[in-house]
């Protein structure tokens, strides 16, 4: 790593947003104090991709992001400016696509002959035994024979090779199919040469040859005959047409295939393959494989060892098979690369140890930094009323086992069906179980994986790794399956239990181990992340990525026990507040937490709102946790258009599972939210009570926002800025969180900071000023001072005199302050603080301190305080 991090800033690019949009703004990254930009996936992913994480060839720059001559640019203009580069890659999956995959293609063609069969986490030999030497690919809107009936699967032979159409999906036709068309068109028009062409198509050899090469040189003939030859053209276009005509020859053309086209719902229980959690466009890669490796990231070194990329951020490493051992590779093919990796850890879990990583990508920080801005004296007033509005008693971590369960047996089905198969085999070969049943088996699964407090363990079957933490989570997951299903023998647990932790191993038993960890991780993200956060709704700022909802707030003690771990553990870590997969924006949050410390005022305003809508709600009758969800929302993301709510309301229903879903949507309840949410807004009275609480809330939204935001920027770690945070973004989960960025206005905001007072800042609050003011003020103190922020650095907790409303520590020679739970912090006239020994100026607005101070006067001109020892 050539440049020590000091800020990233994320940037998504699309189409619409590309590498040269980039450059135009590196200076004002840089005026900001930002020392790397931070970028969505580059490499190619699938046509008009909105985030890159589909990507479809990894060795080339993604062309409609202006290729590998845009990124050329983008690397000489940070190197300018002395910033550097981490780039976000995907080592999971790739996009299936069509054509666009060359590898996948290739796969399809010639299926497991293909050099390219062993790259995906494929399954040639599946339980079904009819799918055996096939891919499932389930695209198909209603039964495949009524789909063949109705005409819409078709051979195209147009074009330079055989393909079989449906709609816009296109499919290669196995060279050996072909070779019968082309015979009857010989004889039709009495071609020889198209007789020895089809031959050639046909012969057994195609299929051993396993190489593009040969396959495209039969292509190439047949494309070639037929200009030279009208006859033939004519002849193999009439054979074709006839195949499309005649439902049985097309259903055996079909059948003859390395694929298998299907009904798009039969991925609720049967596919050969791993996706990323239940995308079934998305396949995984089998990166434990040193080929695959070395394939994927042939650019990305090449960037990293030239000095054009400084850091790495690794997307959902839970997915891979072994991730400490891909990381061993990536740390040993780039051993000075800054690496961090999206691992969302869990209550009590921590990173291992032994990682060659440099942290996570900040989602621990992110929950710990609102937490605490969560006052707990609120909890038990706003359970109390969510039982009471919503008429639902779930308790959270019974809500969590319910819901994963759920998604285990509707979204992945097919991926438990692949466990069953094996651990009943394992079964067989064990004479103790040998007659247990798969009803038996499929419980034990699905319930281990529902108890399982973390994404996943870390065992290498392969090297005998068993650690401490793994041993731990997983105990504790069999006692809590055994309770839970006491009609199971519970020696059957026991066993499976065993076998997680090695005590009982073999080929069959390790490769249930490696496949079960890479299960939990869709469970988990799939049935707390994509359903519980829509279901359980107290306070929706705590339902975040790898946020805990079921414990209510953060001590300031415990906020400082997990910075000084993480200043031991992982001091180039990255900290987030905002990212692209996360639920609510920092801003959003921030203000919602306000509602902790305020309970009994917030829950009449709700009751009052629902009394007022209530002829709303008759006309159209929405569940009341939509509409609780419904009040919360508009609190933190206000001012929203209609249309925005719209769309976010209509994904939160159908996350939520309740009444209408994603596989399964309910119009009828769907159109009744729209109407209520319409209703909503539309009303005056409505409107005017909310804004009305809204002005009593937003001050304290404001103090929450740039409190999270300074101690970002101060704590141990890597601050990270997603694009456009540097105002207030009042953004929801993407699509929502990805919408363009006025730059132009951030611009002259920017430019504007240096004639405003202190005072005048904190008077333009409505337009982000201030955020923009901290951000910049404490970048710049960092690139004066960067010894008193990386590594090796240190971490103190300062202490008021009294109270628990004021938060602060040190940082070698500076020191943040920043007020929590403003509205119940009543008087901070009370409050002192005092400061180590000499004089320090407050970044924030000029004012030399020294001694004792009271808090109060400290935040008296501007909300925040940064001092700097001078």
């Amino acid at each position: 790593m050539s440049i020590e991090p000091r800020a990233t800033y994320r940037f998504q690019f699309h189409p619409g947003f590309t590498l040269d949009d980039a450059v135009a703004l590196i200076d004002y990254l840089d005026a900001l104090g930002i020392s790397h930009l931070y970028s969505s996936p580059v490499l190619q992913a699938a046509h008009g991709s909105l985030h890159g994480y589909d990507v479809v060839n990894p060795q080339q720059v993604n062309v409609e992001l202006g290729g590998e001559e845009a990124r050329m640019r983008l690397s000489t203009a940070l190197q300018a400016r002395g910033m550097g580069l981490m780039l976000d890659i995907v080592p999971n999956h790739m996009a299936i696509g069509g054509a666009d995959n060359p590898w996948w293609w290739d796969v399809l063609k010639f299926g497991a002959a293909s050099r390219y069969a062993g790259y995906f986490d494929l399954e040639w030999g599946p339980p079904e035994t009819r799918h055996k030497n096939e891919v499932l690919v389930p695209v198909l809107g209603d039964q495949y024979g009524r789909v063949l009936d109705h005409g819409d699967i078709q051979v195209d032979a147009s074009g330079p090779e055989f393909l079989v159409r449906y709609f816009d999906n296109s499919y290669p036709a196995d060279p050996r199919t072909i070779g019968p068309v082309l015979l009857q068109a010989a004889h039709d028009c009495g071609s020889e040469e198209l007789e020895k062409l089809a031959n050639a198509y046909a012969d057994e050899w195609q299929r051993r040859a396993r190489t593009e090469r040969s396959a495209a040189a039969l292509d190439a003939r047949l494309r070639k005959l037929r200009a030279e030859d009208p006859a033939v053209h004519m002849a193999v276009c009439r054979v074709v047409d006839q195949l499309n005509h005649d439902r049985e020859a097309l259903d055996d053309f079909l059948t003859r295939q390395n694929y298998r086209l299907a009904y798009w719902r039969i991925t609720s229980g049967e596919l050969g393959y791993r996706r990323f959690f239940d995308i079934n466009t998305l396949i995984g890669l089998r990166m434990e494989d040193e080929e695959v490796f070395v394939e994927t990231h042939r650019l990305i070194l090449d960037w990293l060892r030239s000095g054009q990329v400084d850091g790495l951020r690794i997307d959902h490493p839970d997915g891979l098979r072994d991730p400490k051992g891909y990381f061993e590779r990536l740390r040993a093919s780039a051993p000075d690369a800054w690496v961090v990796i999206e691992k969302i850890l869990e209550a009590g879990e921590r990173l291992p140890a032994d990682w060659p990583v440099d942290g996570t990508t900040g989602y621990d920080f992110l929950n710990r930094a609102n937490a605490v801005l969560v006052d707990p004296r609120g909890e038990d007033a706003l359970l109390d009323f969510n039982r009471r509005f919503t008429g639902r008693d779930a308790d959270y971590l019974e809500l969590v086992r319910q819901k994963k369960l759920e998604v285990i047996g509707s979204l992945l089905g097919s991926d438990i069906n692949w466990l069953v198969e094996l651990f009943y085999q394992v079964c067989e070969r064990h004479r103790n179980y040998r007659d247990t049943t798969r009803r038996e088996v499929r419980t034990v699964l699905a319930e281990m994986a529902a108890c399982l407090p973390v994404y996943r363990t870390y065992v290498r079957a392969a090297e005998g790794e068993v650690s401490q933490t793994d041993r731990d989570f997983t105990r504790a997951a069999a006692e809590m399956a055994k309770a839970n299903r006491p009609e199971i023998d519970p020696r059957l647990f026991d066993f499976f239990c065993d076998m997680l932790l090695l005590k009982v191993s073999g080929e069959l038993e390790n490769e249930l181990v490696m496949r079960f960890q890479q299960f939990t991780g869709p469970v988990m993200a799939k049935g707390v992340e994509d359903t519980v956060f829509y279901n359980y709704l107290p306070l929706i700022s705590m339902n975040e990525v790898g946020g805990d909802p079921g414990h209510f707030g953060l001590s300031v003690e415990e906020f400082h026990q997990g910075n000084a771990a993480a200043l031991q553990q992982a001091p180039r870590g990255l900290l987030a507040s905002t990212t692209h997969d996360t639920k609510r924006s920092e801003d959003v949050r921030a203000r919602i937490n306000v509602l902790s410390e305020i309970p009994g005022e917030w829950t009449r305003a709700v009751e009052r709102w629902s009394q007022i809508l209530k002829r709303a709600r008759r006309k159209f009758p929405i569940d009341p946790n939509d509409e609780y969800l419904l009040y919360q929302t508009l609190v933190g993301a206000w001012p929203i258009e209609e249309e925005r709510l719209l769309r976010y309301m209509e994904k939160a229903v159908r996350e939520a599972k309740l009444n209408t879903s994603w596989t399964i949507p309910n119009a009828e309840y769907e159109a009744a939210v729209v109407g209520f949410t319409r209703a909503a807004l539309r009303s005056r009275t409505f409107r005017k009570e909310f804004l009305a609480f809204l002005e009593r809330i937003q001050p304290a939204g404001w103090v929450n926002a740039l409190a999270q935001g300074l101690v970002k920027l101060c704590a141990p770690g890597v601050p990270d800025i997603y694009q456009g945070a540097e105002l207030w973004v009042y953004t929801l989960v993407d699509p929502d969180n990805r919408a363009p960025v006025d730059y132009g206005l951030r611009r002259r905001l920017l430019a504007e900071l240096d004639r405003c007072t202190p005072e005048e800042i904190w008077a333009r609050a409505p337009e982000g000023l201030p955020k923009m003011h901290v951000l910049r003020q404490a970048l710049a103190l960092r690139r004066r001072h960067p010894e008193w922020f990386g590594p090796g650095s240190d971490y103190r907790p300062l202490y008021p005199s009294q109270g628990d409303s004021m938060l602060a520590f040190r940082r070698g020679g500076a020191i943040c302050v920043v007020p929590r739970l403003n509205l119940r912090a009543g008087n901070r006239k009370e409050m002192q603080l005092r400061l180590p020994p000499g004089r320090w100026r407050n970044v924030f607005t000029g004012d030399v301190l020294r001694g004792e101070i009271s808090v109060s006067d400290l935040l008296s001109r501007f909300p925040v305080a940064l001092l700097e020892k001078i």
